[in-house]
């Protein structure tokens, strides 16, 4: 359906941006019954749904010639959780309504206040801002609100969850009550359709989201990993898919500065966000991102809200999110508007059960990959080259022609092309070898089980309080009693994993300097692998059914442990 029902300087604006036909929520919201009505819309980012409200309130701003009036009091006001939404929305709405002489007036924390203010005392139409700041402006008297006549509520689920019930309340309360309520909302848990309820009229509901999966436009995939393997898994991944623009996400501040520290010392185009960061320096790394100056972002789930990066093509989970809705937000930074996107959850290999169930909570389908291997990242390197070199325009100016004549005098194509590809491969992060290929772990082989291993003949028994109801694996079991009692794979030798507990022996001669070292490294690992126990055993424990595991050798990379 085209947007032929508009006035005509938004049809142009469209018409100007490439916009052929409306998406779903757009469609839904320009239908003739929604024209007057309150609308209650679950809608996923990236849908359109910035333009769905924008071209929603129309009615209540333009006259019949598509044309703005006078600018006073604010006709329309539009809440977002965070300044870069908030500053999303006013640019997409400008655009929007560029031919129409409406004004329009951010309030966002971080700002200039008293410039806001002066914009608001000159006149508006719309005003878009964040909770805590258009509050403040109300009780200084700056806003007036008692001619709003449609108000919106961008991701008002978000707004919730960080507290601002109390501010949307007295925002809405100053408004008039017959004005429209745009409620825009990923999910509608209790609190969002209490909202609703009690500010909203026959809202018209408005579902555009999937039943069958979180985002439509979006492929899952999981890898799974050992704990010790998170960093040079992210490395991999990121060298595999070469995205234009990708966001890692991490749980604290402390990972986000971490891995963007190790992320840059590896050669990659990398900035981070998190709490800690002023507005100047969300808004260079932001605008670093748009300008190809770096490709890779790293952030905490709330340095994210808002973001709108127009070529991110991938998201990486580096630290798997709390629960399904977290990771339809974090993985809806991708496949927007009809792009295609790729979301990956790094899985340590305790985590699996939990990531699966999480999984089948948010309704999504992931392929579960093992982490891609030096062979295939280099394999895709080639061919990258390959096409971008063919596509390289075939015609050249007169110095091109002469330096190439001169280079081919004394080299031959082949050496040319040689040295092209070096210069190329030179510029990229060297790929990581993990520890496991993220199969199923390899199983001993012994001409006789009943000899020991060589230097194993005196050993002495250990045990941790984890088996298999916890997801014990040796693949992450290893380097965890390597770090903590600061030897290597090769000093460990049978382990046995029982469904509570798991035991493993250590040679004689070592014992007495692993003990001291699990005293001394006891309670300085703060992650959850941390608060293994791991102590003496009386003896070795009762033999199970089958082999002993085999290990895979551990490969030192402090990073994040699994939750």
């Amino acid at each position: 359906m085209p947007f032929n029902s508009l006035p005509a300087p938004l049809m142009t604006a469209l018409a100007d941006r490439g916009y052929a036909a409306p998406t779903p929520v757009q469609a839904a919201v320009l239908e003739p019954g929604a024209e007057t009505r309150d609308l209650l819309v679950s809608a996923q980012t990236g849908s359109g749904k910035t333009i769905a409200f924008g071209l929603a309130m129309a009615p209540q701003l333009l006259d019949t010639d598509g044309c703005a009036p006078p600018a006073g009091a604010p006709l329309a006001l539009v809440i977002a959780p965070t300044r870069e939404l908030a500053l999303q929305v006013s640019r997409e709405l400008a655009w929007l309504y560029a031919a129409t002489g409406l004004r329009i007036a951010t309030c966002v924390g971080g700002m200039d206040a008293s410039k806001e203010r002066r914009a608001l005392h000159h006149g508006t139409h719309i005003v878009v801002g964040t909770p805590g700041r258009l509050r403040d402006h109300l009780e200084r008297g700056a806003l007036i609100l008692n001619g709003i006549a449609v108000a919106v509520l961008d991701e008002a689920d978000e707004m919730l969850d960080m507290g601002f019930r109390e501010d949307l309340e007295q925002l809405l309360d100053a408004t008039p009550d017959t004005r429209r309520t745009f409620l825009f909302s990923a999910t509608l848990p209790r609190p969002i359709v209490a909202l609703a309820k009690r500010y909203q009229r026959d809202a018209l509901r408005i579902a555009t989201t999937g039943e069958d999966r979180g985002h439509g436009d979006i492929a899952y995939q999981c890898v799974t990993v050992a704990p010790a393997d998170i960093e040079n898994a992210v490395v991999n991944l990121l060298r595999f898919h070469e995205a234009p623009t990708a966001i890692l996400f991490c749980a604290t501040r402390d990972n986000v500065r971490h891995l963007h520290a190790s992320l840059v010392e590896r050669g990659f185009d990398a900035v981070a966000l998190s709490g800690e960061h002023s507005q100047s320096e969300r808004n260079h790394a932001l605008q670093a991102l748009r300008d190809r100056r770096a490709r890779i972002c790293v952030a905490t789930d709330v340095a994210s809200r808002g973001i709108d990066l127009p070529n991110l093509s991938l998201v990486v989970h580096v630290e798997l999110p709390r629960d399904a809705e977290i990771l339809q937000h974090r993985s809806g930074r991708t496949g927007r508007a009809g792009k295609k996107g790729t979301a990956v959850l790094i899985v340590p290999y305790p985590a699996r059960r939990r990531t699966e169930a999480m999984l089948r909570n948010a309704r999504v389908e992931a392929q579960w990959l093992p982490v891609p291997s030096p062979d295939a990242i280099r394999a895709q390197d080639h061919a990258r080259l390959l096409d971008t070199l063919l596509e390289l325009p075939a015609e050249a100016d007169d110095n091109d022609t002469e330096l190439a004549g001169r280079l081919l005098a004394e080299r031959t194509p082949e050496q040319i092309a040689a040295a092209l590809v070096r210069i190329h491969r030179a510029k990229l992060p060297a790929v990581e070898d993990l520890l496991d290929a993220g199969g199923p772990p390899p199983r001993a082989e012994r001409p006789d089980r009943n000899l020991p291993r060589p230097g194993f003949e005196d050993t002495v028994w250990f045990r941790m309080d984890v088996g298999r109801q916890q997801n014990a694996d040796p693949r992450w079991i290893i380097p965890l009693i390597a770090r903590r009692g600061h030897i290597t794979k090769a000093d460990i030798g049978a382990i046995r994993i029982s469904a509570q507990e798991t035991a493993f022996e250590i040679p004689r001669a070592l014992a007495a300097r692993f003990a001291d070292a699990l005293k001394r490294t006891h309670g300085e690992d703060k992650s959850p692998e941390g608060a293994i126990r791991i102590i003496p055993a009386h003896g070795p424990p009762a033999r199970a059914h089958g082999p002993a595991h085999d290990r895979p050798r551990p490969k030192t990379n402090r990073f994040i442990r699994p939750k």
